[in-house]
C-alpha cells in the first residue's frame, strides 16, 4: 500500500482532525479536510495553522464543505465529538467510501452507528488533545503509552483493512495499538472521562480555579473514578487499558496526591476554559445518558440482556 495512492478524508477540522491532518500530510498522504463555516473559511485563506516550539506554522490542506456521494476515499476519519457523531455518520451514509473510522474521544456503543453505515464502521480512539485558539492549533501530546491511537474491528478480527490502517499510521510515525475489544476499551475511557469531568464541571458550572486545586476536589475524582470502574467491572466489562485497573488497587491517599498534581497541569487549565467546558458538558451529558441505557438494557457485545439491571446499580456520584 503506497502512501501516495491513499486518499484520506478527515470529517471534522477540530483539534483531533487537524492534528491527524498535519501528521498525514507530512507523511505524503492525499488528505482532505471537511469543515464548516468560519473554520472552512480560515483553512481556505490561511492553511492549517498550528503552534510548534513557540512558532505559528502553516501547512496547506485541501478543504471542502460539501461531500459528493461518488467522492470516494480509502479511509474517512470521523473526528467530531461523540454527541455529534451520529449526525456526521448520517451525512456520510450515502457516500461510497468503504472504510469509516470513528474517532470520537469517547463512546459507549456502536449499535446506532452500525444502523447508519453498516460494516464500513471501524471504531477508533484518538491519540491527541489540545485546543484551537484564534484559528491556531495548540496540540497536547501525552506519553505514547497513553496517547497511542487505538483501533480494531468490532468483532476483534485483524482484517486486511486493519493491517492497511496500521501501515498508514506506521508511515506517518503515529503511535497506534490494535485492540481486540474496542467496545470495552471505549467504555472504560468514557467512564473515566465522565467521572473526572463531572467533578470539574459541577452542576453544569465550571468550578473556580482555587477550588479545582484542593485536596477535596482530588478526593472527589478518586472516589468517583473508583466507583465507576468498580461498576463496569461488576457488569462484566474488562477494564482496558490495564493501567486503569491499577486505580482500584491504589490507596485513596496515593490517588489524591496524583490528582492534585494533575489538577495543576496545562491540560486541566484547558478543560476549565468556557468553550471547552461547554462542549465537554454536551458530550458528557450524552455519554452519561447512553451509559444509563447500557446499564438499563445491558447491551454488551451485541447482545441485549433485560435482566442486566439486576446485576448492578449505577453509581450516581454526580453533583
Amino acid at each position: 500500500m503506497s502512501a501516495k495512492q491513499d486518499r484520506i478524508l478527515i470529517f471534522g477540522a477540530g483539534v483531533i482532525g487537524s492534528m491527524y491532518a498535519i501528521k498525514l500530510i507530512e507523511a505524503g498522504f492525499d488528505v482532505t479536510l471537511f469543515a464548516h463555516s468560519n473554520r472552512f473559511k480560515s483553512l481556505r485563506e490561511n492553511g492549517l495553522q498550528y503552534k510548534e516550539k513557540g512558532t505559528v506554522r502553516s501547512i496547506q490542506v485541501n478543504v471542502i464543505d460539501t461531500l459528493e456521494n461518488d467522492d470516494v476515499y480509502d479511509f474517512i476519519f470521523v473526528t467530531v465529538r461523540y454527541d455529534r457523531s451520529e449526525s456526521a455518520l448520517l451525512a456520510l451514509k450515502d457516500n461510497q467510501s468503504k472504510n469509516i473510522v470513528t474517532m470520537a474521544s469517547n463512546s459507549i456503543g456502536f449499535s446506532s452507528w452500525l444502523d447508519i453505515v453498516g460494516d464500513r464502521l471501524l471504531p477508533a480512539f484518538p491519540g491527541f488533545g489540545g485546543q484551537i485558539k484564534d484559528g491556531v492549533l495548540h496540540a497536547r501530546f501525552l506519553p505514547k503509552i497513553i496517547a497511542a491511537t487505538a483501533f480494531g474491528e468490532i468483532n476483534g478480527v485483524v482484517t486486511e483493512r486493519i493491517e492497511n490502517l496500521a501501515k498508514l499510521f506506521k508511515t506517518a510515525k503515529l503511535p497506534y495499538v490494535i485492540k481486540k475489544d474496542m467496545h470495552t476499551y471505549l467504555i472504560t475511557h468514557s467512564v473515566s472521562d465522565i467521572a473526572m469531568l463531572s467533578v470539574l464541571h459541577s452542576e453544569n458550572k465550571i468550578i473556580d480555579k482555587k477550588t479545582v486545586r484542593t485536596r477535596k476536589t482530588a478526593r472527589k475524582i478518586t472516589v468517583t473514578l473508583k466507583a465507576y470502574l468498580r461498576a463496569i467491572q461488576k457488569a462484566g466489562v474488562s477494564i482496558d487499558p490495564p493501567m486503569l485497573k491499577m486505580v482500584l488497587k491504589f490507596p485513596n491517599l496515593f490517588l489524591d496526591l496524583f490528582f492534585m498534581t494533575w489538577l495543576r497541569t496545562k491540560m486541566v487549565r484547558d478543560m476549565m476554559l468556557p468553550d471547552y467546558a461547554n462542549n465537554a458538558n454536551n458530550e458528557i451529558v450524552q455519554l452519561r445518558n447512553d451509559l444509563m441505557k447500557f446499564w438499563v438494557f445491558g447491551f454488551y457485545g451485541g447482545n441485549w440482556d433485560f435482566n442486566f439491571q439486576h446485576k448492578i446499580r449505577i453509581p450516581f456520584v454526580f453533583n
